[in-house]
């Protein structure tokens, strides 16, 4: 099975960090920035990390693509792409580098929501959550790229959260 863990927005937490990355064992892990750690920082070892509006270190990417797992995913922080007014600049990123999976941060909001054959997921935020009051990561899990599993995680203790959201996507 593979799997992997997503966080977002976490804001120069670190105990947090370690201890959710502690917690499961995945393929991959991702962060989709304002980490506000520095890319060398051991909190981030292992992670896909690329820089959010808050990252002032300059050796973060702004944006990965990664193939795993049969799928290809577009890792960004969002800012970019003004995802807190609309998700169309995004869609259409997406589509240009013809992603399956896009994550993405900055909103802060946990969401979860297939557009077409992609899927778009922001884990929320470790460390100041909007709109849903849990802090709240990502466990994505697929055996068949055509149908992956879409979890969210509360960042205390690790609970599943019970999000309006589906947790089953068929995408390819």
């Amino acid at each position: 099975m593979n799997k992997l863990l997503i966080v977002s927005d976490s804001h120069g937490l670190t105990t947090e960090l370690n201890q959710i990355k502690q917690r499961h064992q995945v393929e991959k892990l991702v962060h989709c920035g304002d980490s506000e750690l520095k890319n060398n920082a051991t909190e981030l070892e292992d992670f896909i990390a690329v820089k959010g509006n808050c990252d002032w270190q300059a050796d973060i990417p702004l944006e990965e693509i990664v193939e795993f797992g049969g799928l290809r995913f577009l890792v960004t922080h969002g800012h970019l792409y003004h995802v807190k007014t609309t998700m169309l600049n995004l869609q259409y990123r997406a589509k240009e580098v013809e992603a399956d999976v896009i994550f993405f941060g900055h909103s802060h909001v946990a969401y979860a929501e297939q557009t077409g054959n992609q899927l778009f997921i922001n884990p929320g935020s470790i460390r100041i959550p909007k709109k849903f009051s849990e802090p709240s990561y990502v466990i994505m899990q697929w055996h068949d790229p055509s149908l992956v599993n879409v979890m969210f995680y509360h960042s205390k203790d690790g609970q599943v959260i019970d999000l309006p959201y589906d947790r089953q996507f068929k995408i390819k």
